[in-house]
Parts: structure tokens; C-alpha cells; sequence
């Protein structure tokens, strides 16, 4: 089963190591040392919960239904593009970059931001429940669980090591225009998803 569970934890990681919402979300709670433990295990266990969801093949249903598909496509495009807008204003904002700018102080609020970023984000649902699951159903059922396991565990990994990672990087982002650079990098990378999927 250990070949089966690194393939899990490669296929998750090769899926999940990209800039998008909820990671940038996730490296800016991590800069500014702002609820990181709750905001890196809300990702990793939402992770799990849709790895598991996809395993046990609720991602060939999804792909059935037309009208679900459309509906997370256009909302996931849209909470996107207000991310990226928010972004955007934030990077050509010359007061309030700080450490904790663009960071959420408040754990309900950071809590509720994070299921947003997880939940509304359909980059997030196509990557865990159907390109995962539809890979676990290939496999033998006695190999499904493993392979979850592993792609699961992938997700684990990498949220704590984004989260807790960042702060490696406070003295670059000890500067303004490094801020800035983030912020605007981060509202193009969301623009280019948004219309992405509309297209």
C-alpha cells in the first residue's frame, strides 16, 4: 500500500503547490502570524473531507450534472475576480502595507474567509473531488482508501508548511513594495483563473 499512498501524496501535491485563493490567503494569514494553526487546519481537513467526497466517487456525479457544473463555474468566476479586485486595491494602496496588511485579525472572520476560499473556489472542488477522485476510482477498491490517504496527507503538508513556512519570509515582506508585488501578482493570478473558467 506505501506505493499506492505516494502516489496519492505526489498526484495531491503536483495539484495543490500553485498560487491560488486559498493559498495566497493562507501565506498572508502565515506572514502576518495571524490564526495560522486554525486557518491551515480548516484548509487540510477540508482538503480531506473533499478527497474523501471525490474517493468515493462524488466527482463523476458532479461532472453528470450540467447545471452544477455551470453553477460552480460562473460563482467560483466571480467570488475570484472580487478576490483579485480586492487584491488589486490593496496593491495600489500606499498606507496600510504592513506585516499584518491585507491579513484577517478576527478568528470567526479569518474562519469564514477560509471555508470561502475552500468551499466557493471551484479550482479547489475540481482539483480534490474530481481530478483526485476520478483518479482514485481507477485504482482497486482495497487501493482507494490508501491513495486518499495519501493525497490527503499531501494537503497536510503543505498548508503547514505554507503556514508556518511563511514566516521565513517576513523580512522580504517587511518591505511595502513587496506587499505590493504579492498583492498584484495575486490579483492577476485570480483574474486569469476567473476567466479561465468563464471561458
Amino acid at each position: 500500500m506505501a506505493p499506492v499512498f505516494l502516489t496519492g501524496f505526489a498526484t495531491s501535491a503536483a495539484l495543490i503547490v500553485a498560487i491560488g485563493a486559498q493559498n495566497a490567503f493562507v501565506l498572508r494569514q502565515g506572514l502576518a502570524r495571524t490564526h495560522v494553526l486554525p486557518v491551515v487546519l480548516v484548509c487540510a481537513l477540508s482538503d480531506a473531507l473533499l478527497i474523501t467526497l471525490g474517493t468515493l466517487g462524488l466527482g463523476r456525479w458532479v461532472q453528470e450534472s450540467p447545471a452544477l457544473l455551470a453553477l460552480t463555474r460562473w460563482g467560483g468566476a466571480a467570488f475570484l475576480l472580487a478576490y483579485a479586485a480586492l487584491a488589486a486595491r490593496r496593491a495600489f494602496s500606499p498606507h496600510a502595507l504592513s506585516l499584518q496588511g491585507g491579513a484577517v485579525t478576527n478568528l470567526r472572520a479569518a474562519l469564514a474567509a477560509c471555508l470561502a476560499f475552500t468551499y466557493l473556489n471551484p479550482h479547489c472542488w475540481l482539483d480534490t473531488v474530481v481530478l483526485l477522485g476520478s483518479i482514485a476510482a481507477q485504482r482497486p477498491p482495497g487501493e482507494r482508501f490508501a491513495f486518499g490517504a495519501g493525497a490527503a496527507s499531501a494537503s497536510l503538508v503543505w498548508f503547514f508548511s505554507l503556514g508556518y513556512g511563511a514566516r521565513l519570509l517576513a523580512p522580504l515582506f517587511a518591505r511595502p513594495a513587496a506587499w505590493r508585488v504579492l498583492d498584484a501578482a495575486i490579483a492577476l493570478v485570480m483574474t486569469a483563473i476567473a476567466i479561465t473558467l468563464a471561458s
